[in-house]
């Protein structure tokens, strides 16, 4: 690692983004024609040229040409809109030079060290421990701050979580993780409107045929919840693991200070769960340390996820961290 250039991990995650950004209908598509394809072979053959294989290209014919452009469509809206929707659901709220200059000084004076734009600057209304930064290049980055980590940081603490964040602007971590979570969300989301969809149909219908249709409607949400939960945290494997020492040792160069950044991640262990975060799943690879409450982190979905975590240990950061300022383990 000590090898591997910050231009390096940026070259690196604009291949990654280009890779993630075909995965992602690509993996969709697949999952759904399996799951049509589960569907034609549970109804059986009809006889004739009606097999279940071409009872499901008939249906893959209608269904994935609407799937794949949604796909695409959702893809690209993430690209230039996800970060709103991002902000949005964390309920942060903008600051500036007028209602909170302290703050904004602070994130100034570690972009200039680090020869970045100014981001703008969001806070979340939570007395908790936590922050990320989102967007999808370093002219269009955001970093959001819960008022607890402003609050009750010192300023060195501080400095060392927004250079951080401020690394992840740098190495284009923000445009890898901008794609996978709302991808994730649309797959999520996407299911649970199917799922919905199937119970009405189920509650209305008691024929075989829009029984048929029901199973349908299961078989692709539980697809969608296969990619939401298994595939696309495999696919994020694509995140480096590496993603965070390289934005800590980022974080420590620019602000000549390890053991602030050390300190900030002891304050913010055990205190990070921030209340419009906490059943956001998708969310918590974003932020400096998981938001989720502790049913969320011990769901069968969030360990299912967590298998593919990105995220060291705590206790790996800091430990890295303090080899970098001289103490030993």
């Amino acid at each position: 690692m000590a090898n591997i250039t910050t231009y390096d991990f940026i070259d690196s995650n604009k291949r990654k983004t280009i890779l993630l950004m075909t995965l992602f209908p690509v993996s969709l598509v697949v999952l759904v024609y399996l799951g049509i394809l589960f569907v034609s072979f549970m109804g059986g053959s009809h006889g004739g040229t009606h097999t279940p294989l071409n009872t499901a290209n008939l249906l893959a014919m209608q269904i994935l040409p609407i799937i794949s452009v949604i796909a695409i469509a959702w893809v690209l809206i993430s690209y230039f809109f996800g970060q709103n929707f991002i902000l949005s659901a964390a309920g942060a709220v903008e600051i500036t030079r007028e209602t909170a200059p302290d703050i904004i000084r602070i994130v100034e004076n570690i972009a200039i060290t680090a020869g970045l734009p100014m981001p703008k600057v969001y806070v979340i209304n939570d007395e908790s421990l936590n922050a990320f930064a989102t967007g999808r290049d370093p002219q269009h980055s955001y970093i959001a701050l819960t008022k607890g980590i402003v609050n009750k940081l010192e300023k060195p603490e501080l400095e060392g979580v927004i250079a951080h964040e401020m690394a992840h602007i740098g190495n284009r971590d923000i445009r890898l993780m901008l794609i996978m979570v709302v991808c994730i969300s649309f797959a999520t989301i996407a299911a649970q409107i199917l799922l919905r969809i199937a119970f009405v149909r189920g509650g209305r219908s008691s024929g075989g045929k829009r029984g048929g249709g029901q199973l349908l409607f299961v078989v692709l949400a539980l697809a969608l919840y296969l990619y939401g939960y298994l595939v696309a945290p495999l696919i994020k494997l694509a995140v480096s693991r590496t993603r965070e020492f390289q934005a800590d040792a980022t974080a420590a160069l620019l602000t000549r200070n390890p053991e602030g950044l050390a300190n900030a991640l002891r304050k913010i262990s055990g205190n990070s769960v921030v209340q419009t975060l906490k059943d956001k799943e998708t969310m918590a690879a974003m932020c400096i340390e998981s938001p989720l409450d502790s049913d969320k982190r011990n769901s069968f979905f969030s360990k299912l996820s967590g298998l593919f975590a990105t995220h060291p240990s705590t206790e790996e950061r800091i430990k890295a961290l303090m080899t970098m300022d001289g103490y030993r383990s």
